[in-house]
């Protein structure tokens, strides 16, 4: 992996965490062998799987962990770091706290292949609306239109995390 695909990256993802209010770790060394990993896992699946995660090699099982991941703001609010540890909070960028240990919050194999069961309408929302509401599975952006945009303009993550709300 060459050295200026991975300082490449990492140069994009602090723009991009920056820009949305995010901190990526402190560790540079940490979080370039991360991006490394991001990019091994794209060279083989053709997306960037979380790398402390086992990737399936089938992008629509993979969803959840392509990076940035699901859970990533849940784990921020909930421990101040991402499962991996690549997004931290600003105490952590800040060396205010130390990052700690973060359960994983993927469901297992088996619950994921479970078909979801139909959600009910909520209370007060018309499903007569002129488009249908789109939701951003990482950051919950909503936005009404024909179709989910290309980027999220609040995450940046790609059209493909994105799942019909109403």
């Amino acid at each position: 992996m060459a050295d200026a695909r991975v300082e490449g990256l990492y140069q994009q993802f602090k723009n991009e965490a920056e820009a949305a209010g995010y901190h990526l770790n402190p560790d540079k060394d940490f979080v370039m062998m991360l991006l490394e990993s991001l990019l091994t896992n794209e060279d083989r699946y053709g997306y960037r799987a979380c790398p402390c995660r086992l990737a399936s090699g089938n992008k629509e099982e993979d969803l959840d962990i392509i990076c940035p991941c699901d859970y990533r703001d849940p784990d921020l609010n909930d421990y101040g770091a991402c499962y991996c540890a690549l997004y931290v909070s600003a105490e952590i960028a800040d060396g205010k706290k130390q990052a700690e240990p973060i359960p994983e919050r993927r469901p297992p194999e088996e619950e994921r292949k479970l078909p979801k069961a139909k959600e009910e309408q909520q209370p007060g929302v018309s499903s007569e609306l002129a488009y249908p509401v789109w939701r951003c599975k990482v950051c919950g952006y909503l936005c009404g239109r024909d179709e989910p945009p290309e980027v999220c303009p609040v995450c940046k993550a790609r059209k493909d995390r994105f799942e019909r709300f109403i």
